[in-house]
């Protein structure tokens, strides 16, 4: 019982990190919109801006989602990493036609999770 109940945490943190890093991305790529509006901005900083963006939001939301924990810190945030690119892929299949998954599609579902796993052990090193 006591261990259904873990799990059962454990979800909801996971699920809060994920809902964290889609926020801290949607601000921070609406700084972003704004300053492609109204600078001198290239949009061929356009990539390389949104990967990072991605990066630093699951990072965040996978420490935070860690942070309370002592153990599977490196599960929880790849968790975390996994849904934030779940979600950003259907929301895009949703909204674009002839969306599909290639080879840049998988590079940054792997980067998602590998993002997801260093936040969850920095955020259960810092619990300590």
């Amino acid at each position: 019982m006591e261990n259904k109940l873990e799990v059962n945490k454990n979800l909801i943190r996971v699920i809060k990190g994920s809902i964290f890093a889609i926020i801290i991305s949607l601000v921070l790529l609406l700084i972003y919109a704004v300053l492609l509006t109204c600078t001198d901005l290239s949009e061929t900083t356009m990539a390389p801006v949104v990967i990072t963006i991605s990066a630093i939001s699951i990072l965040i939301g996978s420490s935070i989602s860690s942070f309370n924990i002592k153990k599977q810190g490196m599960l929880n945030g790849a968790l975390v990493g996994l849904i934030y690119i779940l979600f950003i892929y259907i929301l895009s299949s949703m909204l674009f036609s002839g969306f599909m998954i290639g080879t840049k599609s998988v590079i940054m579902i792997v980067s998602g999770i590998v993002a997801g796993m260093i936040g969850g052990i920095v955020g259960v090193n810092l619990c300590r």
